[in-house]
């Protein structure tokens, strides 16, 4: 690691902006996860924001690393970042509101808003896109993609085309594979049904009247402040990440968010200020292999757990919740050598009064 990068380390580190509200055993527990993640700092291997709430109080909030390297800004608990795949849960909430205003049915087909869908489409539910069981192939897995195609801007029946015609991986309802050109259908149904942009639905939809100023759709073109750059590192250097259109993760993957607006979205979801609690509960049922809709349902620290993470260049992102204990922990980085979920982890041990998770030796990148 090169002196200029350990001194923009050190300046903040220094910078740091924390709230730490706890007691014993958490204080201590939440005082390791810290240390932990100040290890990983110093090693290049984490940049970004943590905070951990309850009932949509800040327990925990921290920021590490830097926002923009090459000015040496730090990051901030307000620094607005890209969540990946987190966009998913939002689409799918988009998807119950239709429902429940009489728009759509999730066991239409998707033929019916598609139509260009071929034939081996037929029996594809929205169902089943949402819980990634349609078999159509995802556009991101096909060879080469981010490397040859992620530069070229498409509409969203665009980036659907790419798999169109291509065979199902398997019977729509049989299996689990994950699947962005799922969820991209999913975006263009929302079009459809209400008549707006998906941008603009979500925005008008959810943002605006949960008061999330500080998350929307990304366009790389348009000045957004407080917006952090994405890096990847490789050999110990940062280097500025690929990068990809957001027109093409759309749907699926194009919302930027920071922590705060993370912590109102699930606070406000789980409280019934977003969907009606039927439809809460089908987007918290495993509908097979631990996913529900655009979220992964399971188990953690012997706790009940709704979880997704987040990956596009430059990018990483948790959002873990706890419903029995009301807790929250939400990560956002804006460096790819670095495991956000295993962070996540470490500070939901500390605030569910869990045993503690070994501690690692961060070595350089």
């Amino acid at each position: 690691m090169n002196p200029q990068y350990r001194r923009s380390i050190r300046l903040a580190i220094a910078a740091l902006a924390l709230t730490l509200i706890a007691t014993p055993p958490a204080f201590a527990q939440a005082e390791r996860a810290r240390a932990e993640v100040e290890r990983q700092v110093a090693a290049g291997r984490f940049s970004g924001v943590v905070l951990v709430s309850r009932d949509g109080k800040p327990l925990f909030r921290a920021a590490w690393g830097l926002a923009d390297r090459e000015w040496n800004v730090a990051n901030t608990p307000t620094t607005k970042f890209r969540i990946g795949s987190l966009t998913k849960q939002f689409t799918a909430a988009a998807i119950l509101q239709l429902e429940e205003a009489g728009k759509l049915s999730l066991d239409d087909p998707i033929a019916r808003y598609y139509p260009e869908a071929p034939a081996a489409w037929s029996k594809v539910t929205i169902r089943h896109l949402l819980t990634h069981r349609s078999g159509i192939p995802s556009y991101t897995a096909i060879p080469g993609f981010f490397s040859k195609q992620a530069h070229d801007a498409r509409t969203p029946a665009e980036v659907v085309a790419l798999t169109r015609d291509k065979p199902l991986e398997f019977a729509p309802g049989t299996k689990f594979a994950y699947d962005n050109t799922g969820y991209t259908l999913l975006g263009m149904v929302i079009e459809k049904v209400s008549g707006q942009g998906y941008s603009d639905y979500v925005k008008a939809h959810i943002f605006a009247p949960l008061g999330m100023a500080d998350t929307g759709y990304d366009v790389s073109a348009e000045v957004l402040p407080m917006r952090a750059r994405g890096y990847d590192i490789k050999k110990g250097q940062a280097f500025n990440a690929d990068y990809i259109d957001m027109s093409l993760p759309y749907a699926a993957g194009a919302l930027y968010s920071t922590v705060d607006d993370l912590a109102t979205w699930v606070t406000a979801l789980h409280g019934g200020k977003v969907i009606g609690a039927a439809a809460l509960k089908a987007m918290f049922t495993d509908w097979g292999d631990g996913y529900g809709f655009g979220e992964f349902i399971g188990k953690n620290l012997g706790s009940t757990r709704y979880a997704h993470s987040g990956g596009i260049n430059g990018f990483f992102s948790e959002l873990d919740y706890f419903p029995d204990e009301h807790l929250t922990v939400a990560v956002l980085t804006n460096q790819t050598n670095t495991a956000p979920e295993t962070i996540a982890t470490k500070f939901a041990a500390a605030y569910l009064d869990a045993p503690a998770m070994p501690t690692t030796t961060a070595t350089a990148p």
